[in-house]
């Protein structure tokens, strides 16, 4: 995440490399996530570039690009490079030489080993990990692409560690996601690490899409869990939450605010969002007081307070419900690094 001045709004530069033949569900897909979260708050702007050795540019689906800028000789600081896939069989066209794209996409390698520098962030999509891999830039990092290149990648970027059955992985600033939509929820991890939880969710009910998590991948934030709905009853509760953990939010205060019965709502709840009421209340105060024990120094007592809950045993006990470590073994792990 890049720090920006308190009160100013940052721009995030976002230089997408297109590559011949780009898959175009790659590119739009992703895109389209930071369109929306442009529209969605104004504390952060993605400002997007489409880059590539040539002007014109095909896709997958046999449609022209075009207005794509030349590789630059520098990026600017902070900048996210975004690298989509690219297929071998263009709608009505067939399957195509790839050997004629040779010459681009060796450019496109050798331009990304000379511009991205050490703590820039690298996205890729798809097999665009393999134009990455081949400049050199997953060396030590974790990574992923297709199922289908999976063994490419693994010639391409030896020094890699190359992990399967994940939908992207997040290496710190090298961010890699496997199959085409999977680039649409690497960039919703990205937008909610940029522009919060909130602004992801959004985008996400817009897109009409789930969060989703494999086993391995990294967790959904608990402001995004219970979420993989489109009811719209049940999201004007979960955002009524979200908004003001801290109030006594009783199921009929909340079926209130869904417009629902208090019974319609707790039946609602469980079917939708896999869980009760008050667990979903709960969980969004455990949220709130995981980030007051790493983030302060106050008494369990009042975090307990500040969290919500009426007591230090009432927290605890729904703080046991989902965590293994007490919050004062958290707090003293946190201290140590």
């Amino acid at each position: 995440m890049t720090a920006g001045v308190p009160g100013q709004r940052r721009e995030i530069p976002v230089v997408v490399v297109v590559p011949p033949r780009v898959l175009l569900l790659d590119l739009a897909g992703p895109l389209e996530v930071l369109r929306k979260a442009n529209l969605e708050q104004a504390a952060v702007r993605f400002a997007v570039t489409y880059v590539g050795p040539h002007a014109l540019g095909d896709s997958s689906i046999g449609l022209g690009l075009a207005g794509i800028a030349p590789l630059p000789d520098s990026l600017p600081a902070g900048a996210l490079v975004v690298v989509p896939g690219s297929t071998d069989e263009l709608l009505g066209q067939g399957r195509v030489n790839r050997a004629a794209d040779d010459a681009a996409e060796a450019e496109i390698v050798r331009w990304l080993a000379a511009v991205v520098r050490p703590g820039m962030r690298l996205m890729s999509i798809c097999s665009g990990a393999l134009l990455a891999g081949r400049a050199g830039l997953l060396d030590g990092y974790e990574c992923t692409t297709h199922h289908a290149t999976i063994a490419e990648l693994v010639h391409a970027a030896p020094r890699a560690k190359v992990l399967e059955n994940r939908l992207f992985v997040d290496s710190g600033d090298r961010l890699t996601s496997a199959g085409i939509t999977a680039g649409i929820d690497l960039m919703l991890h990205i937008v909610a690490q940029e522009a919060g939880h909130a602004t992801a969710l959004a985008i996400a009910r817009y897109l009409v899409i789930y969060l989703r998590r494999s086993g391995a991948d990294p967790q959904l934030s608990p402001w995004l869990e219970g979420r993989n709905h489109i009811h719209p009853a049940i999201h004007r509760a979960q955002d009524a939450v979200a908004a003001d953990p801290l109030r006594d939010w009783s199921v009929a205060a909340l079926a209130e605010v869904a417009g629902s019965s208090p019974r319609n709502l707790s039946r609602l709840f469980n079917d939708q969002a896999g869980m009760s009421v008050t667990d979903y209340v709960n969980r969004l105060r455990i949220a709130l007081a995981h980030e007051l024990v790493t983030a302060s120094q106050l008494s369990i007592e009042l975090v307990a307070e500040r969290a919500g809950f009426a007591s230090a045993r009432q927290f605890r006990r729904a703080w046991n419900r989902l965590h293994a470590v007490s919050p004062s073994r958290l707090r003293q792990a946190h201290s140590v690094h």
